[in-house]
């Protein structure tokens, strides 16, 4: 009996040892892409592909966000501008856009992109919360992080819908 106690001491002192120890950094990997002069930065499990020369389908009075609408990997995705979520100013897309980054998640959306990299990790402290946003909207930008000594701009992709739409309700003139 003595033997099974010590058994189980020995169990539950080891589920214990593995537990993250709150000194360990947390890291997070994230996918980064460029779009127009600025680097972007979205959590890379919330990509869930990439896919080149797509010609979006225009939607007609849609907001200036939304490029268009593509299919990528079996899906209808709707293509936002990164540039005009965090500026409000659009970049001049070419007819077919270079890559488009599908992201995970019931929305359906896309990122338009001039080319993305390989993924990094960074330790989730690296991530500069307070610093301003530069005019974007609030909650579309995670952070700024410095990596290979140039500025990458981390979104949110849980506020990119909203912020899109957001802006098109700021234009919509009120009767």
């Amino acid at each position: 009996m003595r033997n099974v106690e010590s058994q189980s001491e020995t169990l539950a002192g080891a589920t214990t040892d593995t537990r993250r120890n709150p000194a360990d950094p947390e890291l997070r990997d994230l996918f980064v892409f460029e779009a127009g002069s600025r680097t972007f930065a979205v959590p890379a499990d919330q990509v869930d592909g990439t896919t080149e020369a797509r010609v979006p389908a225009v939607l007609p009075h849609g907001p200036q966000a939304i490029l268009g609408v593509v299919c990528a990997r079996g899906r209808m995705l709707t293509v936002l501008d990164p540039t005009v979520l965090l500026t409000g100013q659009a970049l001049r897309w070419p007819r077919t856009l270079p890559c488009v980054i599908a992201l995970r998640g019931d929305e359906q959306l896309a990122l338009a992109a001039h080319s993305y990299r390989d993924k990094i990790t960074i330790e989730e402290a690296d991530i500069d919360r307070h610093s301003e946003s530069g005019g974007a909207a609030p909650g579309l930008l995670l952070g700024r992080v410095r990596y290979g000594g140039e500025e990458i701009l981390v979104l949110d992709v849980n506020h990119l819908f909203a912020t899109a739409m957001r802006q098109r309700e700021r234009r919509r003139r009120r009767f």
